[in-house]
């Protein structure tokens, strides 16, 4: 399961509307090959689900989906997001990773 904290949801319905996204959007996390750590994070909001590919979530009120290879990295994830003044934006919480780049958007196992 992918966990989402309350301010996490703020900001995504938040940027949802922004962007006109339709009403049944969802957040959509995934990790690709890449970054200073090895594997990078990736979430975007979309509202098309691959029944065979995809892992479907629901966590705080919100839907998340997941590619079922990228879950194998992600399973356990708390998405979270920070608005302070060190930087601010969409933290995953990741009890998989080993090792973390300084800025947290790259992480190896």
């Amino acid at each position: 399961m992918i966990k989402v904290t309350e301010s996490a949801k703020k900001k995504a319905q938040e940027l949802m509307k922004e962007e006109g996204a339709p009403e049944n959007a969802f957040i959509r996390v995934g990790v690709k090959g890449g970054g200073c750590s090895g594997l990078t994070y990736q979430l975007t909001f979309d509202h098309t689900i691959d029944e065979e590919n995809d892992k479907v979530f629901e966590d705080n009120g919100m839907k998340v989906v997941c590619d079922k290879k990228s879950f194998l990295y992600l399973v356990g994830t708390t998405l979270d997001y920070e608005g302070g003044l060190n930087g601010k934006g969409f933290i995953f919480n990741n009890p998989n990773a080993q090792r973390t780049c300084g800025c947290g958007e790259s992480f190896s196992l």
